[in-house]
């Protein structure tokens, strides 16, 4: 397959106000490439786009609303006619049991980490069709791989973001854009630090939860980028980031229903969302 040649094109990027999507962003546009940015944050992402060294177009959107996200992608194509590459990086994760969280949770994270990334996709793809050629990379997760207790909804949205991007390459095949997934393991970006967690949860547990979780992220997120940027001019089917993620699909793939006996104990501390927090009491 052709590679893709980011540089003098433009790559749309979701979630790019901070994580992931800010650091391919610094990235990308060290090389020249041209960026559209979209995040609902519009501080960050004004003060991002404020440090690029290239050209970047800033679109503040909340992507659970489809009426917002079409009128973004006209803005984005309005003012960027050589579109070649989409890049989702927007996303949240959500800590909790079925017992603890509500449907009202649930499905928010479902809109943001899967309707989000399906709409973007919808309503940009007659402009990717436009280029010579272009790639979509989808930001999946390893566990849209393997599936830990404590992370229904985050798991069940990553999934379905696999399943789409694998059904959208196929229906794809036959034209000028191909669809990639990434799945990365750990990742310091802190999205588990300041991810949502169930309200009926106390918040000392959560945020110990989010800590052991954290504690098992190795990667660098210039390192990620790098891989997710390579992942996307080879246009990749599939991309392992970490050393976690690797493990885990090979694990996966030899036992698909035993393999959470071995990520049972390494997780403990990551899905406690019941255990109280010991008070260590007043100093004295």
């Amino acid at each position: 397959m052709p590679r893709l040649t980011l540089t003098g094109n433009t790559t749309v990027i979701t979630g790019a106000a901070s994580g992931m999507g800010a650091e391919i962003a610094r990235q990308l546009s060290d090389t020249g490439a041209d960026l559209a940015l979209i995040d609902y944050n519009a501080e960050a992402l004004t003060a991002l786009a404020a440090d690029l060294p290239g050209r970047a177009t800033t679109h503040i959107v909340d992507l659970r609303c489809d009426e917002a996200v079409v009128a973004a992608a006209a803005d984005v194509t309005a003012a960027h006619p050589r579109i070649n590459a989409l890049i989702t990086c927007a996303g949240s994760s959500m800590l909790g049991s079925l017992d603890q969280l509500t449907m009202e949770e649930m499905r928010w994270l479902v809109d943001v980490n899967l309707w989000g990334t399906v709409s973007i996709t919808k309503a940009l793809l007659p402009a990717l069709r436009r280029a010579p050629r272009a790639h979509i990379t989808h930001l999946a997760s390893v566990y849209a791989l393997a599936s830990p207790a404590g992370r229904i909804p985050y798991s069940m949205s990553k999934f379905a973001v696999r399943g789409f991007s694998e059904a959208l390459r196929h229906e794809l095949e036959d034209s000028t854009v191909s669809v990639g997934a990434v799945y990365p393991g750990g990742v310091r970006t802190g999205i588990i630090l300041h991810g949502r967690y169930a309200a009926a949860i106390d918040p000392a547990v959560a945020a110990r939860a989010a800590s052991a979780q954290a504690a098992m992220y190795h990667t660098e997120p210039a390192d990620a980028a790098a891989r997710i940027i390579r992942a996307t001019e080879r246009r990749k089917a599939r991309t392992m980031i970490g050393r976690e993620a690797r493990i885990i699909d090979l694990l996966t793939r030899l036992t698909p229903t035993g393999y959470w006996s071995v990520m049972r104990a390494p997780l403990r501390q990551a899905i406690d969302t019941t255990t109280p927090v010991k008070s260590h009491g007043p100093v004295k």
